[in-house]
């Protein structure tokens, strides 16, 4: 398995506590939280751009999807009942053990795998839809990571990545509120030296031949404690959308 844009501390870090993934009141809640607001972004967006009924049963038949870091499955599982062809790779093994058990037990059928984006690029692999959903800020080499994300995907097919952003908003929400205050993260789960801004994301994926189609915030609001989509508030959580041309 390639290394190159893999971070043994970050691995370690979400390998230590990877039976804690489908706990939602756990040290994964914020990402239970987010689930909601994510899952349907995605389903609109990947059915729009496939001409598909989003409301309709199984949006996404036949749709092959990667669901690169996927932790303990949070998001295969969804997209795998949303009538995807699920694969989904992670970098720590306790991981994928645990989202292979998970899904066995929800009766899915989902192809995971210990592996890197860049191990898929050197084996040839394609797909209709690359998800790449809060990673980026933990790898070795983001650059690298999202080229190579963006050369998973097939001809005519889409990118969807969510990240953190630089700010000292992010700082504030995501690493002191977050973290500190509020106990939702363990300590030293983010560096906001990792956060990427838009740019940064935005950048190599144009260089890898993707158009950028759509960025999006995602908001948290304290007094519903849901979280909500946002097109004019990129300042912490956000989502990016890129296309291959066919």
């Amino acid at each position: 398995m390639s290394a190159s844009t893999v971070d043994p501390a970050e691995v370690e870090r979400f390998a230590k506590i990877a039976e804690e993934w489908w706990d939602a009141d756990g040290k994964f809640a914020p990402l239970h939280r987010l689930n909601p607001s994510r899952i349907g972004f995605i389903r609109d967006r990947v059915a729009g751009h496939f001409g598909r009924d989003p409301l309709r049963p199984m949006p996404l038949a036949d749709l092959r999807l990667v669901d690169i870091g996927c932790g303990g499955g949070l998001i295969s599982e969804p997209m795998c009942r949303l009538g995807a062809r699920v694969t989904g790779i992670d970098a720590a093994d306790r991981n994928v053990a645990v989202a292979r058990l998970h899904a066995e037990r929800m009766g899915l059928a989902i192809d995971y795998r210990w592996a890197t984006a860049e191990a898929l690029r050197s084996g040839g692999e394609s797909f209709d839809v690359v998800l790449a959903l809060e990673v980026v800020e933990h790898v070795a080499d983001p650059p690298l990571f999202l080229r190579c994300c963006a050369e998973l995907v097939r001809p005519g097919g889409l990118l969807v990545v969510s990240t953190l952003n630089r700010t000292a908003k992010a700082f504030a929400m995501a690493v002191i509120g977050a973290e500190y205050v509020l106990g939702w993260l363990p300590r030293g789960t983010h560096d906001w030296r990792k956060f990427l801004k838009p740019s940064q994301v935005a950048r190599p994926l144009r260089d890898a031949g993707l158009s950028i189609e759509e960025m999006a915030g995602l908001v948290y609001s304290p007094l519903t404690g849901r979280w909500r989509i946002e097109t004019q508030d990129l300042d912490v959580n956000y989502l990016m959308v890129a296309a291959k041309a066919a």
